[in-house]
């Protein structure tokens, strides 16, 4: 199940998604996740689907690698559909017991999953096909105009790109740890909530002394390499925009406006 998580994972490739600018690719995300909010019928979401379909076979990454990312959030996913099934007001057509199932309330937890599935596929596909150097100098190049106002964009986009770098990481790291307690006679999977939480200590401990060990290792590396900061620093690749940018940012704005357009249909 750890393993199966994608997002701060990188598949090195050589597709369309592979090659656009990182800073095209951030912009993209972020309408993407706009317009999954925009939408408000079924005729939306099929232009949406239809738009992540393309991406992911543009990208050439394996769909069911992308999909097994949605396993660690299942279980919030079915939670977020019941709750919303029964707690939205309206017409009840199902009953069980005291708990109603309304019209208005499945209609809406259609919605509410087929949201956080793209989401999490639309994230998953910018760190998957965007190497961490990219995506650092992309969202510092986002946030070179905020320098005027005192935000450090260099030191931003480099913590930023740590932190989506080292969850895969951690995460095998978690999985290292599990299966040595395993071995050791630790059970994980038996007993109630309270007791599987309980069983979680041995993990966090040694988890978070891995953590901190791994942070100064990496505190040391960048000092053992010069680095001061963002000032004055140069780059081997510089960030152009080329014409498959263009075409990437045209099938978007095609996306949203026939989302828009679809809210009146």
């Amino acid at each position: 199940m750890i393993k199966d998580i994608t997002i701060g994972q990188y598949l090195p490739g050589d597709s369309f998604v592979h090659k656009l600018d990182p800073r095209v690719k951030i912009l993209i995300s972020f309408a993407y996740i706009i317009t999954l909010f925009i939408v408000k019928n079924y005729v939306g979401y099929g232009f949406i689907i239809a738009f992540t379909l393309i991406a992911i076979l543009t990208s050439k990454i394996p769909v069911k690698y992308i999909f097994n990312g949605l396993k660690p959030i299942l279980w919030i996913i079915i939670f977020t559909a019941i709750f919303n099934a029964i707690l939205t007001p309206g017409d009840v057509i199902y009953r069980v017991g005291p708990v109603k199932f309304t019209d208005k309330g499945i209609y809406l937890a259609i919605f509410m999953v087929i949201r956080l599935i793209f989401l999490i596929i639309g994230t998953s596909l910018l760190t998957l096909t965007t190497s961490p150097i990219a995506l650092t100098d992309g969202i510092e190049r986002l946030l070179n105009p905020f320098k005027r106002l005192g935000v450090p964009a260099h030191e931003l986009a480099m913590m930023m790109t740590i932190a989506l770098r080292f969850i895969p990481t951690l995460l095998d790291e978690t999985d290292k740890i599990m299966k040595a307690q395993k071995a050791r006679g630790a059970d994980f999977e038996s007993g109630n909530v309270i007791n599987r939480a309980k069983n979680l200590i041995p993990i966090l401990v040694p988890l978070f002394i891995s953590s901190f060990r791994r942070a100064d290792e990496l505190a040391m590396a960048m000092e053992a390499r010069c680095y001061r900061g963002g000032e004055g620093r140069t780059r081997l690749k510089q960030l152009k925009i080329a014409n498959r940018d263009y075409i990437a940012v045209l099938a978007t704005l095609t996306l949203i406006i026939t989302c828009i357009l679809s809210r009146r249909w």
